[in-house]
């Protein structure tokens, strides 16, 4: 089905090319809030940022299966050092797709609900797998010149329920991480949910840095 997704996404950039183009830097700003950090940020608020992990001390899924880990994913929960309860609350969920390339790589597309009913908006970037299964960067950097470095971990899954999968980049010498908490499924136990809440506190996070969503059912099914 998702293979039917991307085909469809593709089909509408060529037949829309100049709308394509007009979204391009909205797109890259959509990719920077997804990482938790907003260009609008009082730079206050970035001078006491909970300092970021080794990767060496973040666990990694023994044995990752990079065809079982393909697919539709729903963001259930969000913690990170720049994510902020207080200020954000809830979030509507969106949906992430991994598709899984010839070379290991993979095709992600994240599916987002526009604000005020604009319809659905795309975010497309590719994972490049690292010397550790399960582990990636960024592929294309030239694409980002504000990102120095991106890292992705996948911590942990089961590959049918959930994931939580670790992100860590540096931007304009700043170090952000966050945890994405996942699920096939838009609603996940209570269980798994505070799993997630033990794991982010154990990197350093507080209660203030973890957020979950609001399932919708707009876009994020297409």
């Amino acid at each position: 089905m998702y293979w039917q997704l991307l085909h469809g996404f593709l089909d509408l950039h060529t037949s829309d090319l100049v709308a394509a183009e007009t979204m391009a830097l909205s797109v890259v700003c959509l990719g920077l809030a997804l990482l938790g950090v907003l260009q609008s940020q009082a730079q206050d608020s970035t001078q006491n940022l909970i300092p970021a992990p080794s990767l060496l001390t973040v666990p990694l899924q023994p044995d990752f299966r990079s065809d079982q880990f393909r697919g539709r994913w729903y963001v259930v929960g969000l913690a990170g050092n720049a994510v902020q309860k207080e200020k954000e609350g809830q979030f509507t969920m969106y949906s992430t797709i991994y598709e899984l390339q010839e070379n290991k790589s993979y095709n992600v597309t994240s599916i987002l609900v526009r604000d005020q009913d604009q319809g659905c908006r795309y975010w497309i970037r590719t994972f490049v797998p690292s010397s550790r299964a399960g582990q990636f960067t960024l592929g294309n950097m030239h694409r980002y010149p504000q990102i120095q470095s991106y890292n992705v971990q996948v911590a942990t899954t089961d590959y049918n329920q959930f994931a939580m999968v670790f992100f860590r980049k540096t931007s304009e010498n700043k170090q952000y991480f966050k945890i994405t908490l996942y699920g096939r499924t838009k609603e996940l136990s209570p269980e798994l949910k505070e799993r997630f809440i033990r794991f982010a506190k154990s990197l350093g996070l507080k209660d203030d840095n973890i957020i979950f969503s609001v399932p919708t059912d707009q876009c994020i099914d297409n």
